[in-house]
């Protein structure tokens, strides 16, 4: 075992740690297994997703002691930033075990460094701490959340002034900050409650009337408000305000899933809490068949993504990827903005780079600017933040089911993509379609667009080290040929190069740094790799396409570009 660890674990042993994590740490190095070298062969990074583990005793492990010296750091950050004038942060957290834990260390940290802390009566949405920060004009914002990640993990996400997840250089000053801390002593978790201010109702009506207002077809609601939608939050946060917000908007038949809405960090009724596992929909789908309803909507715990299931010709429920929801809202908004006169000529969405091209060819369509963005929705507030003043953001969105629209909140927003994804079906059935159908328009005019993810789990260090081996292999000897396509281009975002293999062109990519490759095949196909920045694993994201001649055909070119798919990726 590398001696690193070692002397790692034993200085939680010397330091003035309670006895209760120190007897974990002993029962540890008893032990001397895989558990110990994960625990502690590393500290806790901000990814995508800020900070996030499983929680337990260890440098990389979510705890008291990595949670307070992450917190000192930003408080350090943020009190050599902003010097002697008042700072405030915004706190909010989700239904995770140990959520009012770390939410009160976080607090205590805080406010013992003389910052103000504005946090919520009980757990709220994601989305809802991002308008926090902008409401209250906070420094910074925190929310204690593991998004859809198993029971066993927590996390933190860290929030600028902007109400966006921290980006670089940011989160590497916080970084830096934290790694300045050499023992918990430097940590003051001696809280002030007097700099404490509890946040109430009041946001939560504030902030579902600024969804509300974005509405396109209020009339149209009107006219299909009985539409039948069952939700579920997954034992999540949007357990109250999507059912709010959705009856806001005008609709009035919203069926709860009873044994769902209980709030229970353990998730004892799936077994991932996530709304991209069909899993995940079962129970919605189960009783959606059981009353007769239309819409099947489902959020993860802490309410920023969704995943939703509709109707098929014949009239059985059937899932939507991330992408096909996003192909039908994109499509829904754009076509509304044009259809009343809102295009001006300086709108723009954007997308991440593993989301389905069809969102440019619709927003090229509606001549309306596309930008394409690393993953992660704080690069698309990156853009939004950037382009403020200059340029008309509509919406972004992800194809791990995250979608926003406005840019009042600066993170993906599962509240008011719920009220979007119903006003759409409202907007469908008016003009006599289902959403299948709609979709199958789409794909018509634009391409019919079919994606897929697969993940591979390669957990601990020795995991880290085979994904690490697997990236370098396709940097060095990348395939010539994906299902006897040709791969006409390689974009490399480590090397931040685009390779054109036709006549061997290179140029170099806009974008931040990031262990990311693609491949473009001949046939329209686009194969993407990627580690994951909050889990042990590397996603293979796979994009090819067809054309669908009429509507009659969807269902044999689906079955068509689902064996494509298959067979891209038992090669890979």
């Amino acid at each position: 075992m590398d001696k690193t660890i070692i002397e790692s674990a034993n200085k939680w042993l010397q330091g003035n740690y309670d006895e209760q994590t120190k007897a974990e740490v002993r029962r540890l190095l008893q032990e001397n297994g895989e558990e110990l070298i994960d625990s502690f062969y590393k500290d806790l990074e901000f990814g995508t997703g800020g900070l996030r583990g499983i929680m337990g005793v260890g440098s990389n492990r979510m705890n008291k002691y990595t949670v307070g010296m992450a917190t000192q750091g930003l408080a350090n950050y943020l009190r050599k930033k902003h010097g002697n004038t008042m700072v405030s942060v915004a706190i909010a957290y989700d239904c995770r075990n140990n959520n009012t834990y770390f939410e009160g260390i976080t607090a205590d940290v805080l406010t013992a460094n003389g910052i103000k802390v504005y946090h919520f009566d009980a757990l709220r949405p994601t989305p809802e701490l991002s308008y926090a920060v902008r409401h209250f004009s906070c420094q910074a914002g925190i929310v204690i959340t593991a998004s859809h990640n198993p029971k066993e993990y927590n996390g933190y996400k860290v929030y600028g002034e902007d109400g966006a997840q921290l980006i670089s250089p940011y989160d590497k000053m916080v970084i830096e900050e934290v790694r300045k801390i050499n023992t918990i002593d430097e940590i003051n978790f001696k809280g002030n409650k007097s700099l404490m201010n509890k946040i109430g109702d009041d946001l939560d009506n504030k902030y579902t009337d600024d969804i509300k207002s974005k509405s396109l077809n209020p009339g149209i609601i009107t006219k299909h408000k009985d539409i039948k939608i069952v939700y579920t939050p997954i034992h999540g946060t949007g357990v109250r305000l999507i059912p709010m917000a959705l009856k806001k908007f005008g609709f009035t038949n919203i069926i709860g899933v009873e044994e769902q809405n209980v709030i229970d960090g353990n998730f004892p009724t799936v077994k991932s809490p996530n709304p991209e596992e069909p899993a995940a929909l079962a129970m919605a789908i189960e009783k959606a068949q059981k009353v007769n309803a239309d819409l099947v909507m489902a959020s993860d715990p802490d309410a920023d993504r969704v995943g939703i299931a509709v109707r098929n010709k014949d009239n059985e429920f059937t899932l939507l990827n991330g992408n096909q929801t996003a192909t039908l809202l994109f499509y829904y908004v754009l076509n509304q903005w044009k259809e009343k006169g809102k295009l001006k000529g300086n709108e723009f969405i954007v997308k991440t780079i593993v989301t389905s091209e069809i969102l440019m060819d619709i927003a090229k369509h509606f001549d309306i600017e596309g930008y394409d963005v690393l993953t992660g929705f704080k690069y698309i507030a990156q853009i939004i933040r950037e382009q403020e003043g200059k340029k008309q953001f509509i919406m972004g969105g992800e194809e791990s089911y995250g979608y926003l629209i406005g840019d009042f909140v600066r993170d993906k927003d599962a509240v008011s993509s719920c009220c979007f994804i119903a006003e759409t079906y409202a907007w469908a059935l008016e003009n006599e379609k289902s959403m299948e159908e709609l979709l199958a328009d789409i794909y018509m005019e634009f391409g019919f667009y079919l994606e897929s993810l697969k993940s591979v789990v390669r957990k601990g260090k020795a995991g880290a080290d085979e994904i690490k081996q697997m990236m370098d292999n396709y940097r060095s000897n990348p395939p010539k040929h994906i299902n006897a396509s040709p791969v006409i281009c390689i974009k490399d975002y480590k090397t931040q190069q685009s390779t054109n293999l036709t006549d061997h062109s290179t140029k170099k990519i806009d974008l931040p740094q990031s262990d990311v490759i693609q491949f473009f095949t001949e046939d329209g196909s686009k194969i993407t790799m990627r580690p994951s920045g909050t889990e042990p694993k590397i996603k293979f994201y796979v994009s090819v396409k067809g054309e669908l001649p009429q509507v009659e055909d969807y269902s044999k070119t689906k079955k068509m570009l689902e064996d494509k798919i298959k067979a891209i990726t038992q090669e890979l």
